[in-house]
Parts: C-alpha cells; structure tokens; sequence
C-alpha cells in the first residue's frame, strides 16, 4: 500500500520522482502542441494514395481519352496522325519536364521564372515531401497537368501540321509559355501572389492550350477546302468514348489539385459532375433550339467546356456555382464554337480555342464571382469583394492571354522559318497518316 503522507512530503524519493517526471512529460506536450506550427510536414498515406490515383487518372485524360476523342473528329485519314501526336507529346513532354521543365515551373527564382535549382529532378528523392505526399508523386501529378496542355493545342491545326514542326513548336512552347504561366500562378509568381484564383488550371492549362491553338489556327491558315468542302467526323463512336473519358479522368484533374483527400477535394469531385452536366444539357438544348436537332457531337463539346470552366473555380464554388458555370460555358462555347468562328473565318479544326480558350476564360471570371461565401463558395480573402476578385480574375485572364498569343506567334514563325511548318499540298489531300507515318489508321 501506498504512504500518502510520504509522498505528500516527499519521503519517498521514488514516488517523487515520478510525480516531476509525469508533470514535466504533461508540460512537454502542451509546449509541443503550442509549437505544433514549426513541426516538420509528415507523409500521410491517405493523400499520397488519392494522388498516385489522380495523377493516373490525369495521365489517363491524354492517353487515351484526348486521343481518341480528338481522332474521332477529324477525317480518318488523319486519324492515326492525331493519336500519333498525342502519344509523342507524352514522352516528349516527359522528358522536357525530368530535364528542366519541373524547375522552371517549381523552381525557387523568381516572381517570373523558377530558378535550374531542380534540373534533372535535382533534390527529388524518395524522402522528399511536398505537403504531405512525396515530391516525386507531386511532380508527376504537374507532369500530366504539362502533358495534357500542349496535347490540347493539336485540336487546333489538326490535319495539317509537319510532324517534325509540332515536335520543335510543342518543345518551345512548353519552355517559353507553360512553364512562365504555371510559375506565375502555381509556383510562387507573381499572379499567385496578387491572388489570382486558379484551382486546377483554367488559366495555367486552358486558356493557355486554348490561345496557343487560336494562334496556330491563324498562323497555319486553313485546311485545302475549308469551309467550302464538308469534313465531317469520321467516327462519333471513337469520340464519344474519348468524351467519357476524359470526363472520368478530370475527376483526377480537379479533385487531385486539393493534394489532399480532404473535403475541398470532395467537392471539387460534386461540382465537377455537375458542371459538366449542366454544359452538356445547355450545349445540347441550344443546338436542338437552332438546328433542329440534338447531336451526339454537341453534348460531347458541351460536356468539354463544362470540364474546361469549372476547372479554375473547382475547390472555391459550391454547387450553385457550379450549376451557373456549367450552364454559361456550354451556351458560350457553343456560340463561340459554332457562330464566332463562321463569322470571323478562322479554322480552328477541333475548337482548340472555342472551347478551351473560351471555357477558360468564363470559369476564371466567375470563379471570382461565385468562390463568394453568400454564393455557396468557400469565401474570398478577409477584406476582398467580388469586383476586387473578378478584376484579379480579369488580370490573369488578359496577361496570359497576350503574352500566350505573342509568345506563341513567335515560336511559329521561328519553326516555319527554320523547318517549314506546314505539310505540302498533296500530302495533305492524301492524308497525314499515310503522308508522315507510312501507316493507316484502318486497314479495310
């Protein structure tokens, strides 16, 4: 039995000890849970499962949800060319990032570029933690935000690019245009820095693939026959797969941008479903209103331009957001899609810019709209109103878009001065697949 009084004055040494050991141990966790904010980040399984899982599914978007969506829209002469292209923009944008790509974008440097600090994925290694999963998985997960992006621009030229030019352009335009415009928003530059809201890549993937299709578009002048000659799809099957997709994939694309599997990234995953369709259903019904029918290609692209808009705003918008956003890109993109360019005269062959460039931009200006806390949002900055975030919104939106279109006509002009951008003629009336790769898509 233990001698309370003892203890009480201290006439046992053991007992003693152990009372100023428990107190000391109780006083050492309340010091460490006060100072809990200068630990050390720790992996957490959870998260680092959900973005293994996302960026697969991201990866997954490209190849082969792009490619074949992309394939069943263009003629099938050109079919095997399109998937072609998708799949080299893989591997060549994979090695582009490894090399020095991840750094420009992620490296420490500047408001305006990172720094070559993480060249050759310098300082990567199996016990380096972004947040709270593994550099290596937060890398990858940006490598298939890269790939994805320049694979969006082949949209736009489609069925007339040399091979050869789309390697040199794509390579270019990754290191002089993606890699400045993700640092501004996402790597610590300046656009982020002034607050500009871009949650999974409006700005930074579509706005960004969108513009630089306009300008390839533009550049590279129609297709022979254009708009004269019909060039319908050839197979709305392939494309409607390639749609579905790319519409599970994007699930990785905006709920995995939380880098967390947390609630954010739950409703990132709720308005993205949503959105997407509530574009489809405007895209459609708009059609069906004006042409008399519905069409299978029509919620296909109203699905796209919901993925594409609600994109930016997918961790800020509840599903009153959504719902909005969805139904503005699918009407927008339509009218963009359809009736600007038949009246402007461009050939944007697969709606490069009338659906990504175009999504884009509305989904980052209502993103400072709707991220608003009254709007169902999770609330803008203490102190900020939603004109302060949609002049933001409008900024970022007007900076990439000139320094893109800039940028990117240079580039052109540069290939085309150097190696000819554009396929003869009669390589083009034969079609790319037999033309530049010796091999059909369909052997009948």
């Amino acid at each position: 039995m233990i001698n309370v009084q003892k203890f009480k004055y201290g006439f046992n040494p053991l007992l003693k000890l152990l009372a100023v050991t428990g107190v000391l141990m109780v006083s050492g966790l309340a010091f460490a849970q006060e100072a809990g904010g200068t630990e050390e980040p720790a992996l957490n399984s959870g998260d680092t499962a959900w973005m293994l899982t996302s960026t697969a599914l991201v990866l997954f978007m490209t190849i082969p949800g792009l490619s074949l969506f992309y394939a069943g829209m263009v003629r099938s002469k050109n079919a095997l060319s399109v998937m072609m292209q998708c799949f080299v923009l893989t591997c060549l944008i994979t090695v582009v990032w490894a090399i020095y790509g991840y750094s420009l974008a992620f490296g420490e440097g500047s408001d305006w570029l990172g720094d070559l600090s993480k060249t050759f994925m310098a300082g990567v290694g199996v016990d380096s933690i972004k947040g709270t999963i593994p550099e290596t998985v937060f890398s990858m997960f940006q490598l298939t935000f890269a790939i994805i992006t320049p694979a969006l621009i082949v949209g736009a030229f489609a069925e007339r690019m040399k091979f050869s030019a789309m390697l040199w352009f794509m390579a270019l335009w990754v290191t002089f245009v993606y890699a400045p415009v993700c640092h501004w928003v996402w790597g610590g530059g300046w656009l982020g820095d002034r607050g500009v809201m871009d949650f999974a890549g409006g700005t930074v993937v579509h706005i960004n693939a969108g513009v630089a299709g306009l300008a390839c578009a533009l550049v590279l002048g129609k297709r022979r026959g254009y708009p004269g000659t019909a060039m319908p799809p050839h197979s709305m099957v392939l494309t409607l797969v390639g749609a579905g997709m790319l519409w599970v994939g994007w699930f990785g694309f905006n709920a995995g941008s939380e880098l967390a599997a947390d609630g954010t990234a739950g409703m990132a995953m709720a308005v993205t479903q949503i959105a997407t369709a509530t574009a489809a259903l405007g895209w459609m019904f708009v059609e069906w209103k004006i042409h008399g029918k519905p069409s299978a290609l029509g919620i296909a692209s109203g699905a796209v331009a919901g993925l594409v808009a609600i994109t930016p705003a997918s961790g800020y918008v509840g599903p009153m957001g959504a719902l909005s956003i969805g139904a503005a890109s699918g009407v927008g993109c339509y009218l963009v899609s359809v009736h600007v360019k038949k009246a402007l005269g461009f050939d944007d062959s697969l709606d490069a810019f009338g659906v990504h460039g175009t999504g884009g931009i509305i989904g980052a200006l209502l993103t400072g709209v709707f991220a608003d806390a009254a709007l169902g949002g999770s609330g803008l900055k203490e102190g900020i109103t939603i004109g302060d975030q949609v002049l933001n919104q409008s900024i970022g939106v007007i900076v990439t878009i000139v320094y893109d279109l800039i940028a990117s006509f240079m580039l052109l002009k540069l290939v085309d001065i150097v190696i000819g951008l554009r396929v003869t003629g009669e390589e083009e009336s034969e079609g790319l697949d037999i033309a530049l790769h010796d091999e059909r898509g369909y052997n009948l």
